[in-house]
C-alpha cells in the first residue's frame, strides 16, 4: 500500500475531504511547474516527442511500484470506462501543450480554469453528487474572476484558444472518469495515462523529430518526475472528496501560472490578471470555509481504495 493510500484510509469523512483539497492544491503547484518546463520544451521540440519522452521518464520513476503492485493490475475494474479515461486523458495533455504554442502559459492556464464549471455541472447530472447553490455562486465568480483576468475579446477567441477550451473540456470528464474508477489502484490509475501518453507519442513523435541533447533530456525527465507526482496526488484527491469539491482548487493554478511566466518567460501580469487572481482566491477560500462547515454534519465519501 502507498503512502498516500496508508494516510487516507485512516481519515474520517471531514477529514478526507479537507486531505482532498490539500492534495489538489499540491498537484496544481506540480502541474503548473511541469506545464512550464512543458512550454520551454516546445518551444524546441514537437508536441509529440514531449509527451513520449515526458511519458517514459515517468514510467521508469513509476517502475518500481509497478512491479510491486504488479498483482493490482489483475483486476482491473470497468475495461471500456478505463480506455475511454486513458483517450480523454490524452487528448486534453495533447491540445494543452499544443496550445502553448500559440499562446501565453497564464492565457493557455485561464481557459482551463472553465474545468470547474463543466465538472460542477456534468458531476451533479453525472455522478449525482450534491450542489448546493453557495457552491455554484463561488465557482461562478471564481470563473468571473477569470474572465477579468483573461479580458476576453474578439482577438482572443482563435483556432488555438478552441483547442485549449475543448482541451479544458476532455480534462473535465477525465476527472469525472477518475471518480468513478476510485475503486481502481492509484498506480493502475497514473501508470495507465503514462502509457497511454507515450503510445500517442510514439505515433506522432518522428513527424518533425529533433535529436534532444543532453540538457534537453534532463527536462524531459524532470517534467516526467513532476507530472507522475502530480498525478498519484490528483488522482487520491478525486478518491477522498467529491469532484466537485476538490476541482474548483485548480483555479489557483493561474496564480502558478502568473509566477512562472514572469520568473521564465518575462511575463509581466496586468492590473485585469492581479485583479481576476483575487476575486479567484476569494471564491476558493469560501468553498474551503463551507466544505469545512458541511463536514460536520455530511458524510459523502466512499472509502479510497
Amino acid at each position: 500500500m502507498s503512502l498516500l493510500a496508508k494516510i487516507s484510509t485512516t481519515l474520517d469523512d471531514r477529514s478526507a475531504r479537507l486531505a482532498g483539497v490539500a492534495l489538489m492544491l499540491v498537484s496544481v503547484c506540480m502541474f503548473a511547474f511541469g506545464d512550464t518546463l512543458g512550454k520551454y520544451i516546445v518551444a524546441t521540440y514537437s508536441v509529440g516527442q514531449l509527451m513520449l519522452l515526458r511519458a517514459g521518464a515517468a514510467l521508469v520513476l513509476l517502475a518500481p511500484s509497478m512491479w510491486r503492485q504488479r498483482h493490482e493490475f489483475r483486476r482491473i475494474e470497468r475495461p471500456w470506462l478505463q480506455f475511454l479515461r486513458l483517450v480523454l486523458s490524452t487528448l486534453e495533455i495533447a491540445a494543452f501543450f499544443l496550445a502553448t504554442v500559440y499562446l501565453p502559459l497564464a492565457d493557455v492556464v485561464t481557459y482551463y480554469l472553465a474545468t470547474p464549471i463543466f465538472v460542477t455541472a456534468l458531476s451533479a447530472i453525472v455522478l449525482r453528487e450534491q450542489v448546493g447553490w453557495r457552491r455554484w455562486s463561488a465557482v461562478l465568480i471564481g470563473f468571473g474572476g477569470v474572465l477579468i483576468a483573461l479580458r476576453p475579446s474578439a482577438q482572443t477567441i482563435s483556432w488555438s484558444a478552441m483547442i485549449a477550451l475543448a482541451g479544458s473540456f476532455a480534462f473535465s470528464c477525465s476527472l469525472l472518469t477518475t471518480r468513478l474508477l476510485r475503486a481502481t489502484p492509484d498506480i493502475v490509475l497514473a501508470s495507465g495515462q503514462f502509457v497511454a501518453g507515450l503510445l500517442f507519442g510514439l505515433a506522432i513523435a518522428p513527424i518533425g523529430w529533433v535529436t534532444p541533447t543532453w540538457p534537453s533530456l534532463g527536462l524531459f525527465f524532470a517534467a516526467g518526475a513532476i507530472s507522475a507526482c502530480a498525478l498519484l496526488c490528483v488522482n487520491r484527491s478525486l478518491k477522498l472528496a467529491p469532484a466537485s469539491t476538490v476541482v474548483p482548487y485548480q483555479y489557483t493554478m493561474i496564480l502558478w501560472a502568473v509566477m512562472f511566466g514572469y520568473a521564465v518567460f518575462g511575463d509581466v501580469p496586468s492590473f485585469a490578471m492581479a485583479l481576476g487572481a483575487a476575486i479567484i482566491i476569494g471564491a476558493g477560500l469560501y468553498i474551503f470555509l463551507r466544505e469545512r462547515e458541511l463536514g460536520r454534519n455530511e458524510s459523502v465519501v466512499n472509502p479510497p481504495a
